[in-house]
């Protein structure tokens, strides 16, 4: 047995066991079972990882049905590490009723060994059955307290939503391999990196790609059932933003080639993606739920990341990708704790910058941004310096905290600080996944740009202005989301109707007459 075939069998091993340890939940949730074989995984993505780096395994040529890629590694080891989070923390979340749990780990089980066969895949119709493989899996998690209407409809919309980004995929899919000849992923990737400008049926492809992954991250106006499905146990809403709808980032990143040449596929991104980036995250700032922001929150992080991919930056999209899911997990599994904390923070008075604060922020953000720029000699597209210098200013504007101050000094230093990690993790992902230069070129950079400008505006104005009177319907506007996902939702109950559980009103306590006059 060759080596290739090693690492093909060592890959796909593990979405197969996760399958596998599915079964064994038929009496009784086997808890340890499922934790320990997650870490199991992590531990063999880890191994594989450095025998890559070592030189003992190659990973430029696959040619199987599953890929031992360097970008599937590290996918495939955060989707062990979330995993293993989640099952420790759902196991003592779902304590208390065997059937539930039983039932809840199953699900949760097969969800996460679709997930990875999403990610070991090299061949287009096993990555399709995979993918849709996670949509049904998934929904049976979304449902799984039935009673609940706004959990019904949400998955409800999900389903339907999840339909079209399939019917887009397998379009994208068919249409590739007719014009290549080929249902490797490689080799698509190959013919098409060697090539100057994209056929027509390659155009057709890029374009039901990005339309997949739009669907896939939930963006405008397809974004109501995201909000909602917080009714969804904790677990389950920590696994779906920080291990599965950012699949639609990775389902570019995989075809990353093909986006580039593709005028039409680039702009839908920069558009509908920018667009629910802003929009998104001002939304967020409205909302007073824990989990509905966040919620929010995660619309506009693949927004972003749906913006990066079409400007060319695969690598910081990837980064972009493993730090929100990490930071995702947490923030869902520590979302009881987050209530305490956002009540101190309302409570507590803050200063609120004074002019001179946001001049210096932004000039100091400026200075620093630009100064890096200039040494490290770095070429277009500036619009994701501009949104580093953008929170730069705040982070140093903002300074007189509501729970801390710190001096202009300190600052500075931190701002540093974090310009120089970012930097660094950026030239580090792009050792596995390189950036490659795109046909939008400018107009797509100063649109982005212009955006994240609107942004700042929006962000003060809602921050320190929200008492004008003008800014009250405003923000009324905003807290609603426009009403985009009442006329979306409308739209799919007439299109496709369901039937949602019925609501019985609680008993009320009846007590005899003669026990009143007693």
């Amino acid at each position: 047995m060759t080596s290739a075939w090693i690492e093909t069998w060592v890959m796909v091993f593990i979405p197969i066991g996760f399958f596998v340890v599915a079964l064994f939940n038929e009496k009784i949730a086997r808890w340890r079972l499922a934790a320990n074989f997650s870490l199991f995984g992590l531990a063999l993505t880890v191994l594989m990882g450095a025998a890559a780096i070592a030189g003992w395994v190659n990973l430029d040529q696959p040619s199987h049905w599953f890929i031992p890629s360097a970008s599937s590694l590290v996918m495939l080891g955060l989707v062990n590490f979330i995993a293993y989070i989640n099952i420790r923390y759902s196991s003592a979340y779902m304590a208390g009723n065997v059937d539930e749990e039983r039932r809840y780990l199953s699900w949760l089980m097969v969800t996460l060994g679709s997930v990875s066969m999403v990610v070991v895949s090299n061949h287009m119709l096993l990555f399709m059955v995979a993918w849709i493989a996670i949509s049904l899996s998934l929904h049976r998690l979304l449902i799984f307290f039935p009673q609940r209407q706004r959990a019904v409809l949400a998955a409800h919309k999900k389903y339907i939503f999840a339909r079209v980004a399939e019917l887009c995929l397998l379009g994208a899919i068919l249409i590739l391999h007719f014009e290549h000849d080929t249902w490797l992923i490689s080799e698509v990737y190959q013919n098409v990196s060697q090539a100057t400008a994209l056929s027509t049926l390659d155009h057709w492809a890029a374009v039901l790609l990005a339309l997949a992954a739009l669907v896939k991250c939930a963006q405008l106006p397809l974004h109501g059932w995201l909000i909602q499905v917080v009714e969804a146990p904790t677990p389950v809403s920590a696994l779906l933003h920080a291990g599965i709808i950012n699949l639609g980032g990775y389902l570019l990143i995989i075809f990353a080639p093909l986006i580039v040449l593709s005028d039409a596929a680039q702009w839908l991104l920069l558009i509908v993606g920018g667009i629910t980036t802003v929009l998104a995250a001002l939304v967020m700032m409205t909302r007073a739920s824990v989990k509905v922001r966040l919620a929010w929150s995660t619309m506009s992080q693949m927004g972003l990341m749906l913006v990066e991919c079409a400007l060319g930056l695969f690598e910081l999209a990837l980064l972009h990708l493993l730090a929100h899911s990490c930071y995702k997990a947490y923030a869902f599994l520590n979302s009881g704790s987050e209530v305490e904390a956002s009540m101190k923070r309302r409570l507590s008075l803050a200063v609120a910058p004074t002019r001179l604060d946001w001049w210096l922020g932004g000039l100091i953000a400026a200075s620093l941004v630009a100064a890096l720029i200039w040494a490290a000699e770095i070429s277009g597209p500036y619009s994701p310096w501009l949104l580093l210098a953008i929170a730069l200013t705040l982070l140093i504007a903002e300074r007189r905290g509501r729970l801390s101050v710190a001096s202009v000094t300190g600052m500075m230093t931190l701002a540093g600080v974090l310009l120089v990690a970012y930097t660094l993790q950026k030239n580090g992902v792009g050792i596995i996944v390189p950036s490659m230069p795109t046909s939008v070129g400018w107009p797509g950079d100063l649109w982005i740009a212009v955006l994240l400008g609107l942004f700042m505006a929006g962000y003060i104005l809602m921050r320190y202005h929200a008492d004008q009177p003008w800014m009250v319907k405003t923000r009324r506007a905003f807290y609603a989301g426009f009403y985009l996902d009442e006329w979306v939702t409308r739209l799919n109950l007439r299109l496709y109707p369901t039937r949602l559980p019925v609501r019985f009103k609680p008993k009320k306590l009846q007590i005899p007459k003669e026990e009143l006059y007693r």
